[in-house]
């Protein structure tokens, strides 16, 4: 059964040819209703698993080819779009480039698909090594899977080769491979082609190179502690007296002799909002409620308007936060988010795994990483009227990561008047 995004596309489209799939799916291609034409019925193999026999695909197809193609282009587009979204379909596709079911591709056959999907969301460097790998010989579904992978990663060089070929060092010996109902193949494509820079090809490498007996001084991301950044006592103290039972802590007659005055009384306040079970018992959703009514007033004191505790969400760390906030923007499969170039990994990691596109925008580095309204405005431009995105949001990083400059009134004015000028269809929030 193709995907939802084809199905959609059948209220769309009458009146000339018919396509019928498995549980009665049926999907028509458009056309001048006084067209007069013949069809002629072809069955060819439509499985699920080209290893296996499946379900039959019933096309009827037009005697005149000018009719046809068009539609198998439309088939393909919205079959690509909802696999780079979903990373769902792969099969499918394969069977729809598969135009003469020879259960290979050829490089005619190829060359046709990649006339159809959009340029923009292919690596180039991929599209360069099927391209010559057609040439050389037919293209098998397994390979054309692999491919798959690289030609919806971000990276437009395709670098991680390091991390690939070290792989079984990194995770130490194994026993011998066998196939399993779960493996690359049946996985979640898009955790399969997301990259994360931060504990990538860089890390691997650092991590062999100590292996060997090589000094290493991590800065792959921001962690103090591991390079001799002595932590801050006072927080220490509070939380050792809010884990600690309290007839062992707070409550021991011979606490002021281990701790400060000023760390026991913090420590009590703190036991007091999180309740008799301690810091070991679950909490609110959203956290506890007098640590989000203390955020809250730090807030209304800061910005000069109100904030309320029911919607301060606390999380155990930004990444969370991050997964969080674009887990609930991205829900379709030309959506995409706008984010800084440079940026922190983790955006563009999260937004591949959820299946949507990033818009990069670039920060201009002799202007101290400031943003311009020309950069944000040619990129969107780009990704909406060329590309057909839905632009869902703008990141904004600031203090910038890794660029570490702080956003100027200036650029913050620019930002909240770009999204407030497309909050629209193609609305963009912050």
């Amino acid at each position: 059964m193709l995907p939802s995004a084809i199905r959609r596309h059948s209220s769309k489209l009458a009146h000339q040819a018919s396509i019928t799939l498995p549980r009665s799916f049926s999907l028509s291609a458009s056309c001048s209703p006084d067209v007069l034409f013949k069809s002629v019925i072809a069955t060819r193999s439509f499985s699920t698993n080209p290893k296996k026999g499946g379900s039959e695909f019933i096309f009827s197809r037009l005697v005149d080819e000018s009719k046809v193609t068009p539609l198998i282009a439309k088939l393909q587009q919205e079959c690509w779009d909802g696999y780079v979204a979903t990373g769902r379909g792969c099969h499918t596709l394969f069977q729809l480039v598969d135009t003469n079911s020879s259960g290979s591709i050829t490089f005619a056959e190829l060359r046709f698909f990649l006339e159809n999907v959009r340029e923009s969301d292919i690596n180039p460097e991929a599209k360069k090594q099927l391209l010559s790998a057609a040439h050389d010989h037919m293209i098998t579904f397994p390979e054309f899977q692999a491919w798959l992978i690289r030609a919806t990663k971000v990276d437009p060089g395709l670098k991680n080769t390091f991390a690939a070929e070290h792989y079984h060092a990194s995770i130490g010996s194994s026993h011998a491979e066998t196939e399993h109902s779960w493996n690359k193949h049946t996985m979640s494509q898009n955790l399969r082609r997301m990259q994360y820079a931060v504990r990538g090809e860089v890390v691997i490498r650092a991590d062999a190179m100590a292996a060997e007996g090589r000094k290493i001084i991590y800065t792959n991301i921001g962690n103090p502690h591991a390079v001799g950044q002595k932590p801050i006592t006072y927080y220490r103290q509070v939380l050792s007296l809010c884990d600690l039972p309290p007839e062992c802590g707070v409550d021991n007659p011979t606490v002021a002799s281990g701790f400060p005055a000023d760390a026991v009384e913090r420590a009590r306040e703190l036991r007091a909002a999180i309740g008799d079970a301690g810091t070991g018992a679950y909490t609110n959703s959203q956290g506890i409620g007098k640590f989000r009514n203390d955020v809250a007033q730090f807030i209304s004191a800061r910005d000069g308007h109100i904030s309320l505790p029911s919607n301060i969400f606390l999380t155990n760390g930004a990444s969370s936060a991050i997964e969080f906030v674009l887990t609930g923007l991205i829900g379709g499969n030309r959506d995409a988010i706008m984010i800084p170039i440079p940026q922190y990994p983790i955006y563009s990691a999260i937004i591949s795994r959820l299946g949507a596109r990033q818009v990069g925008y670039y920060l201009d580095e002799d202007k101290g990483w400031a943003i311009t309204e020309r950069e944000l405005e040619q990129r969107r431009t780009a990704a909406v009227e060329r590309d057909g995105l839905d632009i869902r949001a703008l990141t904004l990083i600031n203090p910038g990561n890794p660029t570490g400059q702080v956003l100027s009134r200036e650029d913050l004015e620019v930002i909240c008047k770009f999204c407030a000028k497309h909050d629209s269809k193609h609305g963009v929030a912050t």
